[in-house]
């Protein structure tokens, strides 16, 4: 059984990046490296808020990074996934944003994901941030 990966905004996004400074150039490497060579070594999940984060956000090459995400699973967003993010926020292990970072981890969370792929390194992929529970 294939291990399953959600896939956050930041990834498809990240595929498609422009910026020229040498941390984007790298990210955007590293993301196409992994895409392209081991994604297809994963079951990869993603969500309906993911791809409203992609056709909202305000970045190039949007239409692309859609394009990237279409023919990846979507799960769902079941009613108990509001308790989990409540949970996540009022123990202050996610940002007060109960659209952004705390429904991706509760989506991945919910549905059984083995990992949670991203470049968010201010809330989801920073151990130093990640369980400050009070």
């Amino acid at each position: 059984m294939l291990k399953r990966v959600y896939i956050e905004t930041t990834i498809p996004s990240f595929y498609y990046e422009t910026r020229r400074e040498p941390e984007m150039v790298a990210r955007r490497k590293w993301t196409r490296e992994w895409w392209n060579k081991h994604a297809g070594k994963y079951e990869l999940v993603t969500s309906e808020p993911v791809c409203e984060e992609l056709r909202t956000g305000d970045y190039p090459n949007k239409k692309f990074a859609l394009l990237l995400m279409k023919n990846i699973v979507r799960i769902a967003v079941e009613s108990e996934i509001e308790d989990i993010v409540k949970a996540y926020i009022r123990h202050r292990v996610m940002p007060a944003d109960p659209v952004g970072d705390a429904l991706h981890l509760a989506l991945a969370s919910y549905h059984k994901c083995d990992f949670l792929l991203t470049w968010n390194c201010n809330h989801l992929a920073n151990a130093n941030k990640f369980f400050h529970i009070r």
